[in-house]
């Protein structure tokens, strides 16, 4: 059978995939602010005529429980629809599916054919094109924890972790062992198994520290890309664990003595000779420092794109494995910035505040702003931190409302992500964290109904 045309426009990974069988369904997908993906599904022959799709506008307004965010905007509710172009270089099967079905993200744009400044990976695109203004080309690799749980089926019921092969829970602090790995080998089968569908290369996987907490390592490369894969493993990765009877999840802090999971961000930028521009005559360079004061600076203020929930929190305390300050030092996994042991021709930087939970659009276009802010404004860093920053200040929000605003109070910073999307990202935010000072929690009813 003949493959269909707009085959040829996708990567081989694709074709390698389909093998002459027939294209059923292709869902045409973007992120939303949560970074779930959205979209519509259509039968082969539809997307091959490339008729033209469209969404509206206010999928952009809605919070992560569903309701609408009413702002100052005009016509706001009107509806107004978005062109949706398919970006054919992001193509990759989505192997769980029982029939031949494919994935493709596409842009989105005004009528005007302009992008759409609320669109997450529209963010991530307007702070590459200002590394691009200035002969930057910034590389990344992110590290995806994750949670694979026992079903929990009722909310008001804590989570825990999923059955081992012993017939006992999984059990926690195992971190790096092959043993604890092998107790949910099928799911991670299936992980690659998908992965190799969508044409992804998985650089490692280990066990991390927590009862059936996994780490997914990727390979370095262009931004964009990675957050395209970032956003196409979520779905990915609760898929297969869907298919062997448990839960994956990304939220931060999922259970209450296990540690929580973060989406660790590495960065070095190149310059126009191709070659690091973090490193000269095997030495750090002014921009190296430029970018570690950035963040030092500027990751306060962005701390809602990175821990974007009132459970994102939950991590940044002393005991939890993550975290509490932005103090930088090297091979030092206890500090907000970390520079790992490398050769200096790939001198890199590592975020290690941003959390799992964050939209992968907004966690590294947020990431690199902080860094560029830093090399163009010629910030100085804080020395290096030689022992365990734990014992250090405490030198982050504390909550999502304290995030929000500072991020309000960072101009500099919302004018690089871009100010629309600022104020809608501020809004929901705002919305999502007074919507949880309604919920009375079991730990009020325990000590506080008849205590106080």
């Amino acid at each position: 059978m003949a493959a269909p045309d707009y085959i040829k426009k996708m990567p081989q990974s694709v074709a390698d995939w389909v093998d002459g069988r027939r294209v059923e369904e292709v869902e045409c997908v973007i992120a939303d602010m949560a970074g779930i993906s959205r979209g519509k599904a259509m039968p082969s022959k539809k997307f091959g005529r490339e008729e033209r799709i469209f969404m509206p506008q206010s999928i952009f307004f809605q919070t992560i429980d569903g309701q609408y965010v009413d702002m100052e905007i005009e016509n706001q509710w009107v509806e107004a629809d978005m062109l949706l172009v398919p970006d054919y270089s992001t193509s990759c099967a989505a192997p769980w599916a029982g029939d031949v079905t494919l994935q493709v993200i596409h842009d989105v744009l005004n009528m005007d054919g302009t992008p759409v400044g609320l669109v997450p990976r529209n963010v991530l695109k307007r702070v590459l094109g200002l590394y691009k203004a200035e002969g930057w080309t910034p590389v990344v690799a992110p590290e995806l924890e994750f949670y694979l749980t026992k079903p929990n089926l009722n909310p008001n019921d804590p989570v825990e972790p999923p059955m081992a092969r012993t017939g006992r829970r999984v059990a926690s602090r195992q971190a790096y062992s092959m043993v604890a790995v092998d107790d949910y080998g099928k799911v991670i089968d299936d992980i690659y198994d998908f992965a190799e569908a969508q044409g992804y290369e998985i650089d490692t996987i280990i066990q991390e520290g927590g009862a059936g907490q996994i780490e997914i390592n990727l390979v370095h490369g262009d931004p964009l890309k990675l957050a395209d894969q970032v956003f196409y493993f979520k779905r990915m990765i609760r898929e297969a664990a869907f298919r062997n009877d448990c839960y994956a999840t990304f939220m931060a802090k999922p259970m209450q003595d296990e540690p929580g999971s973060a989406m660790h961000i590495h960065h070095s930028v190149l310059g126009l000779d191709g070659k690091n521009i973090f490193n000269a005559d095997g030495q750090p360079t002014e921009l190296f420092y430029n970018f570690l004061a950035g963040l030092q600076k500027y990751v306060p203020n962005a701390i809602a794109l990175f821990a974007p929930y009132v459970n994102s929190y939950r991590r940044y305390v002393a005991s939890g494995s993550a975290p509490i300050n932005l103090e930088w030092g090297e091979d030092n996994r206890t500090t907000g910035i970390r520079v790992p042991l490398s050769s200096p021709e790939a001198r890199r930087v590592e975020n290690r505040v941003v959390g799992m939970d964050c939209n992968p659009y907004l966690g590294i276009a947020a990431s690199l702003a902080c860094g560029y802010l830093g090399m163009k404004q010629g910030l100085k860093p804080r020395g290096p931190m030689t022992g365990e920053a734990y014992d250090a200040d405490h030198g982050l929000p504390r909550s999502l409302l304290g995030g929000l605003d500072s991020f309000e109070r960072a101009p500099e910073l919302r004018e690089v992500l871009g100010n629309d999307f600022s104020d809608v990202y501020s809004a929901l935010k705002r919305h999502e964290a007074e919507a949880f000072l309604q919920v009375i929690s079991p730990w009020e009813r325990e000590h506080l109904l008849l205590n106080v």
